[in-house]
C-alpha cells in the first residue's frame, strides 16, 4: 500500500483563492485587512519567512507593512513600535517574527500586541481561549494541520491522536485542536518510554519534533494518516521532515510531504487570520 498524497501547496492555494475572493468583495466596501510585521535584526530564514509573508500579502490584495529594525535595538523600541501599530487603525494583523535577539524578553513583546490583532495566536488570552474552547485567533500551523487532515475526509471524532511534540508553538496547541475535534489525543516527547508502542496505535499521527527522518515506518499503524511539520536541512542541503517518508508513505494511509505538506498552510492560516481580525475590528464579521 502507497499512501495517499497530502499535498499543502494544493489545499493552501484553493484556500487562498477563497480569501482573494473575500478580499476582492471586502474592497467593494472601501475595506482592505492590513498585516504587519516587524523583523528585527537579520536573521537568513527569518529573511524569508518575511519575504514570503509580503508577497502572499501583495497576491492577496492585503494592505502590507514590513517594519525591518537592526538587531542592536532596544526592547523599549520594539514594545513602542507594537504600540504605534496597535494604535494604527489600518493594521488588523501584528506580527512579530520569531526568534527575537536574546537580550530582548520575547514573552514582553508578543504580550504586547493587541489580543484582537494577534494573528499568530501567541498571546495568553488567545492561548487561554483556545484552552476553555472560546473562540479565538488559532495559532497558524496547528490550524494549517487540522485543516489537512479534515482534506482527507477522514472524520477525526473517536480517532486515536498521537502528537510527538510539546512545543508551544506546535505541539501543544495541535493537541487542544484536536480535541476540539473528538479525537482521543495522546502526547510523546523526548522523555516517553514507549513511543513506538504508542504511534503504532495512532489513526492520526503528528511529527513536530525538530529531528529529521526520526520516525521511520515501524512507528506507524497501517493506514493511518500521518502530518509530519518537521523542517530539517540535511548536509547535502536538502530538506527533510520528522519522518522517513520513504518508508513511512509504504505504511500509512495519508502523509504529508515536506516540503510541500504543512509549510505552505502555515503562511496561508496567517493570512486567514488577518481576514478574521480585519472584519471582526471592522465589525464586518
Amino acid at each position: 500500500m502507497t499512501a495517499n498524497i497530502i499535498n499543502g501547496k494544493s489545499i493552501s492555494e484553493d484556500i487562498r483563492g477563497n480569501i482573494a475572493e473575500e478580499v476582492q468583495r471586502l474592497a467593494k466596501k472601501g475595506f482592505c485587512p492590513g498585516l504587519a510585521v516587524v523583523l528585527v535584526g537579520e536573521d537568513p530564514a527569518s529573511q524569508v519567512y518575511v519575504r514570503n509573508k509580503e508577497k502572499a500579502c501583495h497576491d492577496l490584495g492585503f494592505y502590507s507593512e514590513v517594519h525591518r529594525i537592526p538587531e542592536s535595538s532596544s526592547e523599549e523600541e520594539v514594545l513602542a513600535l507594537v504600540d504605534k501599530l496597535n494604535r494604527q487603525d489600518n493594521i488588523h494583523g501584528i506580527l512579530v517574527q520569531l526568534p527575537l535577539p536574546k537580550d530582548i524578553d520575547e514573552k514582553a513583546v508578543l504580550n504586547a500586541i493587541a489580543v484582537e490583532k494577534d494573528v499568530d495566536g501567541f498571546h495568553p488570552i488567545n492561548v487561554g481561549n483556545l484552552v476553555i474552547g472560546d473562540d479565538s485567533l488559532l495559532p497558524c500551523t496547528p490550524a494549517g494541520v487540522i485543516e489537512l487532515i479534515r482534506r482527507t475526509g477522514i472524520d477525526m471524532a473517536g480517532k486515536h491522536a498521537v502528537v510527538i511534540g510539546r512545543s508551544n508553538i506546535v505541539g501543544k496547541p495541535v493537541s487542544l485542536l484536536l480535541q476540539r475535534e473528538n479525537a482521543t489525543v495522546t502526547m510523546c516527547h523526548s522523555r516517553t518510554s514507549n513511543m513506538k508502542e504508542l504511534t503504532q496505535m495512532a489513526d492520526i499521527l503528528v511529527v513536530a519534533i525538530g529531528r529529521a527522518k526520526m520516525i521511520d515506518a515501524s512507528y506507524i499503524k497501517p493506514g493511518s494518516v500521518v502530518i509530519d511539520v518537521g523542517m530539517n536541512r540535511l548536509d547535502n542541503g536538502k530538506l527533510a521532515g520528522d519522518v522517513d517518508y520513504d518508508s513511512a508513505k509504504e505504511v500509512a494511509g495519508y502523509i504529508t510531504p515536506v516540503p510541500g505538506g504543512v509549510g505552505p498552510m502555515t503562511i496561508t492560516m496567517l493570512m486567514k487570520n488577518t481576514l478574521l481580525a480585519s472584519k471582526r475590528l471592522g465589525g464586518l464579521d
